[in-house]
């Protein structure tokens, strides 16, 4: 039987999406990866989609990239395979914000790597007592700087806020994230789901064409940088770190539970 990634609850002009692998904390696999990609690749068709929300079966979020779940072309060298896993998260976090569609994110326990830039990449964002966050890369060889973390980030908290996050990969908390603006509110993770519905039924009370339109101005006006510069920088450098033999150690170290033994090479 095929796994079903994620799930999606029509409500009305409200679509709920969940991930749903809980039994891995919601890692991202490439049929995760994928259904995401064409869901928020397809919303920027659909008009009967108003608003959506983000949330995740099960204790965690999203505990970032399941090492075990990516198909590999024997064909392709080890540049060609992790360029194309790069560009393939890339794009759902690019396909969030080039939605028309308010995305209101809803979020318990780890939220790691990939999992925390789907947060950042979401317009709201409501958080459970438990939430943790963090970019993870750097604890593992690459840089601190993916999946459009340094981006978004800094222009949501501030430069030093994000340097002291993205330079460590340190846990980002509930209460911290509150404190800083990341998230808007901290709700009890049983009433997560109810706090985003009745902000999407206020979003709902606006014109159609007003609401997306809102989106496209806080997305053109934000800055006056380019988002795509920024994923272009990131993906070169991790592709590049991740052939790297302390790149290497780091996965090896990961595996056997013990720090890894740098040697900058």
């Amino acid at each position: 039987m095929t796994e079903q990634v994620i799930s999606i609850e029509p409500r009305g002009a409200i679509e709920v999406v969940s991930l749903n692998r809980p039994d891995r904390l919601n890692a991202m696999n490439e049929p995760l990866i994928q259904a995401l990609l064409d869901y928020f690749t397809e919303l920027q068709q659909r008009q009967d989609v108003r608003v959506v929300i983000l949330r995740a079966e099960g204790r965690a979020f999203c505990a970032g990239l399941d090492l075990t779940g990516w198909s590999r072309d024997d064909n392709a060298g080890m540049i060609q395979q992790s360029w194309r896993t790069q560009r393939l998260i890339a794009a759902v976090m690019q396909a969030m914000r080039k939605c028309p569609q308010p995305i209101i994110a809803c979020a318990q326990g780890p939220a790691c790597g990939g999992g925390f830039s789907l947060l950042l990449s979401s317009d709201v964002r409501y958080g459970a007592p438990d939430l943790r966050m963090n970019a993870a890369y750097i604890k593992i060889g690459l840089g601190g700087c993916d999946m459009g973390a340094s981006y978004f980030l800094p222009r949501l908290v501030g430069s030093s806020v994000a340097s002291e996050y993205l330079l460590t990969g340190r846990f980002m908390t509930a209460d911290k994230a509150a404190a800083c603006g990341l998230i808007s509110e901290i709700v009890p993770q049983e009433a997560l789901l109810d706090k985003a519905l009745a902000l999407a039924n206020e979003m709902l009370l606006t014109s159609p064409m007003g609401l997306r339109l809102t989106k496209d101005a806080l997305n053109l006006n934000i800055d006056a940088g380019s988002m795509e510069h920024a994923f272009a920088l990131e993906d070169r450098q991790q592709v590049m770190l991740a052939q790297t033999a302390d790149s290497v150690e780091a996965r090896v170290a990961f595996f056997e539970k013990r720090d890894p033994r740098w040697e900058n090479k």
